[in-house]
């Protein structure tokens, strides 16, 4: 399996020979290039996650995606002209990768503010590691993966909860997202606090600018 970090909240999965992306938002990269994609998933519909402007075009460049969405999501993405399909507890096939959803609501923001949908996947293929990505939420239960995305700031999100959040998954690997509000030196700081704070257990990977990055089965 090989992940980039193309901004945010933004990853793209390569495994079993199929290319999914994951949470093009409005803080992702260019995502012009992004091309051979066998699914586009979206986690939940805030613009971080799911780019109003750009996601169309991301859509049409690459007709055969199958794009997936928590419940919510789906109205917006019609609004958009883009047919996507909601998880509906099951698995879903994407090319080689089982992508299955966990998870069901936005973690909270402020007593004030409605939560929304929202839906991690964990990807699985065979010969390959397990991978989650929980999306803006903490308390899916995915099971033991081998790699773990994890939001390493938020303004749902407080330190402590971060690192709880590795030390209950403690994955032997885990990469940072959801880091677009951050300037270089707090960045620093929260991954400080991710490597000797979360679990003993797990090796952060910064993938911030470092490209395709492999993860090994036996790694």
């Amino acid at each position: 399996m090989r992940l980039s970090h193309l901004g945010h909240a933004c990853l793209l999965v390569e495994m079993a020979d199929t290319r999914v992306l994951i949470d093009p938002g409005t803080f992702a990269d260019d995502l012009t290039g992004v091309r051979d994609l066998a699914g586009i998933i979206v986690t939940h519909q805030h613009p971080d996650h799911l780019d109003p402007e750009r996601l169309p075009a991301l859509v049409a460049a690459n007709p055969q995606a199958l794009v997936l969405c928590d419940p919510g999501s789906v109205e917006v993405l019609a609004g958009l002209g883009v047919d996507a399909r909601s998880h509906d507890g099951a698995p879903s096939t994407v090319g080689g990768v089982t992508v299955t959803p966990f998870g069901e609501q936005h973690a909270l923001i402020h007593d004030d503010i409605p939560r929304i949908d929202n839906v991690g996947v964990r990807l699985d293929a065979p010969g390959e590691p397990s991978f989650f990505h929980p999306g803006d939420a903490l308390d899916a239960e995915p099971g033991r993966v081998d790699v773990l995305a994890f939001p390493l700031q938020a303004p749902w999100q407080r330190s402590r909860e971060m690192t709880a959040f590795l030390r209950r998954h403690a994955a032997p690997h885990a990469v940072p997202v959801h880091d677009g509000l951050l300037r270089p030196r707090g960045r620093t700081l929260y991954l400080d606090q991710a490597a000797r704070l979360g679990s003993p257990s797990t090796r952060i990977h910064d993938l911030a600018g470092a490209g395709p990055t492999r993860f090994d089965s036996e790694s």
